[in-house]
């Protein structure tokens, strides 16, 4: 076995994988750009970012107590009591799930006053006091015909500060109009929960939802102004990336370690930490990425260079590359090697990095067909053309698969936003997800991220995907 194909096994055996399905992440995997500091703030109540950012990330991360007290190393304030008002997982009982808010609803009662019931039941749990609990019409009830308990609940004297987390609010309802109402709600009674002396809420939107309309209330301003975003720059995900690889497990994360200067990391309570080099766009960190992918993605310069090439060919159309996509394309990028390229004096060869472009476009048009089923059936007419074109040719195609316009499109669950604009709302609604970008001269482009897991085609670019 070559020294190139014994780190492409140690970068194999790595934790490159960032979906944890609402799971605690690994303590190995823990790693905090310096930008998402100010996320994590408790005086951040609202945070915004795209899919596979980190928002249910450090949603799991806080919730477990070995990794806040890490966090809590960068960031001491995180040392409180911690409750999860709202996540991904359908099975618990601390708040309503889909279906029991289309009932509430159904039923009348606010979504404020739904939101309230949360907290006051996590707020009861804390101070050891009893309220009605068997049901949230128990709750909701109670907190209507009983406002001075409730108000007494939350002015209890407290030997105790807690931060209460709310993420995957598209969980909430298939509908956008009632979504955007829970969503509203939810803020206003954030905005209730900062009137309490020690007691936090932190709301993770994703980026559309942000856009629309569930600023929409009286104060919302004081929000917005904490509102903080989770963005990657790229030398963060280079960070994330030897974080991960330096502390793979047994000899593998030797061996990669080996690649790195001592100077480049220490040992932290059994944790291996970068310094701060390693952390930004230095010659040190870009250095260490040339060790596995070498300087050129070709035989020259002319092709690029891949610590740069790798990651903004993984940018959506608003420019920003997930630790997701980033990471998956490393790993297929390191597989497909090994399988092709087996005596490549390198861990990455740089035809398979373009192969781990393929994978991670595959992996993040998979997800964002989850959460829009809606965009599959706009796409697949698509299939084939070459970009960059005119809105002119995307027009007849789609016309020619819904005869009777975009409002026809099925969707179980948040259907497109602006279909009663006909096929340029589509357009619009695509560029707000990132899918697609207008170019200056006025024709329509796709990032590679998108553009490849599609199946259009882009002169000199990377290669659609066969289905």
């Amino acid at each position: 076995m070559t020294d190139s194909s014994q780190l492409r096994q140690a970068i194999l055996s790595a934790a490159l994988e960032t979906s944890n399905d609402g799971r605690e992440p690994s303590f190995g995997t823990l790693y905090i750009p310096l930008s998402h500091q100010k996320a994590l703030r408790l005086e951040a109540s609202v945070v915004v970012g795209g899919r596979g950012v980190g928002k249910s990330f450090w949603t799991a991360a806080l919730r477990d107590p070995k990794l806040r007290t890490t966090i809590g190393a960068v960031l001491p304030e995180l040392d409180i009591e911690l409750f999860i008002g709202h996540s991904e997982k359908q099975d618990d009982p601390a708040y309503p799930t889909e279906d029991e808010f289309t009932q509430l609803l159904h039923l009348g009662y606010p979504t404020l006053d739904i939101w309230k019931a949360v907290i006051h039941r996590w707020i009861a749990v804390q101070n050891q006091t009893q309220i009605p609990d068997q049901t949230w019409p128990d709750t909701l009830e109670w907190q209507k015909n009983s406002p001075h308990e409730s108000a007494a609940l939350m002015r209890q004297p407290r030997t105790w500060k807690g931060l209460i987390l709310f993420d995957a609010l598209d969980r909430t309802s298939r509908d956008w109009q009632k979504m955007d109402a829970i969503v509203r709600g939810l803020l206003q009674a954030i905005l209730w929960l900062k009137s309490f002396n020690g007691l936090y809420g932190k709301v993770f939107l994703r980026e559309d939802q942000a856009e629309r309309t569930v600023f929409n209330f009286p104060d919302a301003s004081k929000l917005k102004a904490t509102k903080a975003d989770l963005n990657w720059a790229r030398h963060d995900l280079h960070g994330l990336l030897w974080q991960r690889l330096i502390n793979a497990p047994e000899n593998s994360g030797q061996l990669l370690r080996d690649q790195l200067s001592l100077s480049s990391y220490k040992q932290v309570d059994g944790l291996y930490v970068l310094n701060e080099k390693m952390k930004r766009d230095t010659e040190q960190q870009r250095d260490a990425f040339i060790s596995l992918a070498g300087p050129w993605m070709g035989r020259d310069s002319r092709r690029g260079v891949p610590y740069t090439w790798s990651v903004s060919h993984l940018a959506d159309g608003r420019g920003q590359t997930s630790p997701r996509s980033f990471l998956a394309a490393i790993k297929e990028a390191t597989d497909k090697t090994q399988e092709r390229y087996p005596s490549h004096p390198l861990a990455l060869h740089y035809e398979s990095i373009k192969l781990g472009i393929q994978k991670a476009s595959g992996i993040r048009v998979s997800e964002l067909e989850e959460d829009y089923p809606w965009i599959s059936d706009v796409m697949a007419p698509l299939r084939g053309l070459t970009l960059p074109c005119e809105f002119s040719v995307f027009e007849p195609r789609w016309q020619d698969h819904f005869p009777q316009g975009p409002s026809s499109i099925s969707s179980e669950r948040l259907p497109a936003q602006h279909s009663e604009k006909g096929w340029q709302g589509i357009v619009e609604d695509l560029k707000r997800l990132g899918v697609m970008e207008i170019k200056k001269d006025g024709r329509i482009d796709m990032p590679d991220l998108y553009r490849v897991g599609f199946g259009l085609g882009r002169r000199g670019g990377v290669k659609p995907q066969n289905k």
